[in-house]
């Protein structure tokens, strides 16, 4: 048996997985988020910890013949926080999330500092990554900053209290802007254009290598054996293409999680900052990734739920299934930047905006169009990959048009699937067990660390649904994606 643990923004959800490669339990924890200030956005540690002892209880009661048998664990979590500790371990204040935005002008400061940086991370400096979160804890908060003696992403710190170990994944430590991606090996330069040193560091594994065994106290009280492994893993997007199978050049993934992804894996290092694409190392040895992200997709399904004071988002989701093709050309747009935007734009001061709000507008509407803006979001981002793409060589190129995998809980939504797959122009193939592809991509990774082969444990999914744009549909789209991508620039000055 493989336990996969996934740290998400919203909670830690658990999978056991078998030899067989199938699932047999999962288990999930809810984890608060606090917003102090505006943009703001932080979680405490011993939330993670407190939710993860929950949801291993919850797991331990359901399958305790197969839970006695757990031979390793793999890690996925929520990139780019950071985690500050000081010379005992000690946790010294709350952890500042992805979703962030408070480090805005210690981005141009780094990049001032180190010229080469782009060429160097592969990414632009954004305020979700974890550097420029260091500069400004080294503004803002000197008497911490000067405490700090090593800094954790959020799993790894999860796996400091399991293992003991301060380990990260090549995967989880590009989004930190401190790794050399190409040689996957942290940079000096980026470290000291923060005040820190390699020492700050934790180990860097490839995310299906072993980084220990569980921590003997931990073993017995969760009624485990000894010499429990316990593997690099990943971040949750590397995870989830764990997860589904994306191993080889040209497969990927869209994801509708707290953000939106699209995700192609690809066979060499190759930074596309232009357009805010991020390339990140993959958890799988020698071979690297293209990511666009925006920081709300179903996130924001589940704000316009609240909003329209429906407690059920299945339901709402049903509702717009039933909008007339007439009903949702007058829907009103929607841009999706609740949080602030990444990929294309870069901007965390951008916010959400309903254009074209009338009276008959009803929460459907409303719904719909938050559907669809984030569709036109991740539209967006996948334009941006694939005009990145566009300056590689064929033999590194793989087809724009190949089926993409649809994960996270908004893939649930069969006509918001639909809707993407029209939008996107691109087939979408929902796996069985979408929703949870991360933990089980973390599960993989621990039988890969445990000796297993990667071929074997990263097969695709078998699809429960696929969706295929619909010409009509796509037409539809069209014309309003024209005056989606018309919005920004227009309201740019107002945010």
């Amino acid at each position: 048996m493989y336990l996969g643990i996934d740290l998400g923004t919203s909670g830690v959800k658990l999978l056991l997985l078998d030899d067989a490669q199938a699932v047999v339990a999962t288990a999930d924890a809810a984890v608060p988020q606090h917003r102090p200030q505006p943009t703001w956005s932080e979680q405490h540690p011993a939330d993670w910890w407190a939710a993860l002892e929950a949801a291993v209880a919850q797991l331990r009661a359901q399958v305790p013949a197969a839970w006695a048998q757990v031979r390793g664990i793999g890690l996925s979590g929520h990139m780019h926080g950071a985690v500050v500790l000081g010379a005992q371990g000690q946790v010294l204040r709350p952890a500042i999330l992805w979703n962030d935005g408070r480090a805005s002008a210690e981005c141009a400061q780094l990049e001032d500092a180190v010229p080469t940086s782009r060429q160097i991370t592969g990414n632009l400096a954004m305020p979700g990554f974890t550097a420029p979160k260091l500069l400004w804890l080294r503004t803002h908060e000197p008497a911490v900053f000067d405490q700090i003696r090593t800094v954790l992403l959020p799993k790894d710190w999860l796996r400091l209290q399991l293992s003991g170990d301060a380990v990260s994944d090549m995967s989880d430590a590009s989004g930190t802007l401190w790794l050399d991606v190409q040689t996957r090996t942290w940079s000096p330069a980026m470290l000291q254009a923060c005040g820190l040193y390699v020492s700050h560091m934790p180990a860097l594994a490839e995310g299906s290598a072993p980084t220990g065994t569980l921590r003997s106290d931990v073993a017995r009280r969760w009624g485990l054996g000894e010499g429990v492994v316990v593997a690099a893993g990943a971040g949750d997007n590397a995870a989830s293409a764990v997860g589904v199978g994306a191993r080889t050049a040209g497969q990927g993934f869209v994801s509708l999680g707290t953000s939106g992804v699209v995700f192609r894996v690809t066979d060499a290092f190759a930074p596309a900052t232009e357009r805010a694409v991020h390339a990140f190392a993959h958890a799988l040895p020698q071979r690297w990734h293209h990511m666009s992200v925006m920081l709300s997709a179903a996130s924001a399904f589940g704000w316009v739920t609240r909003l329209t004071g429906r407690g059920d988002e299945a339901q709402l989701s049903d509702a717009v299934g039933t909008l007339s093709t007439s009903r949702q050309m007058q829907a009103p747009l929607f841009l999706p930047y609740l949080s602030g935007e990444r990929t294309p734009h870069n901007n965390a001061a951008a916010t959400g905006v309903f254009v074209g709000l009338r009276a008959e507008h009803d929460a459907a509407d409303l719904a719909y169009a938050v559907m669809e803006g984030v569709g036109f979001g991740l539209l967006d981002g996948l334009n941006a990959m694939r005009a990145a793409g566009a300056g590689q060589s064929r033999a590194a190129r793989r087809d724009d048009d190949a089926a993409l995998a649809l994960v996270g809980g908004g893939a649930r939504s069969n006509p918001w699937a639909q809707l993407l797959a029209s939008a996107l122009g691109t087939p979408l193939q929902r796996p069985q067990g979408a929703h949870a592809a991360a933990a089980l991509g973390a599960a993989r990774l621990a039988a890969m660390a445990c000796g297993g082969d990667e071929a074997h444990w990263c097969q695709p999914l078998p699809a429960d649904a696929t969706f295929m744009p619909q010409p009509a549909q796509q037409a539809q789209l069209a014309e309003r994606y024209a005056r989606f991508v018309a919005l920004y620039p227009a309201l740019q000055s107002q945010f």
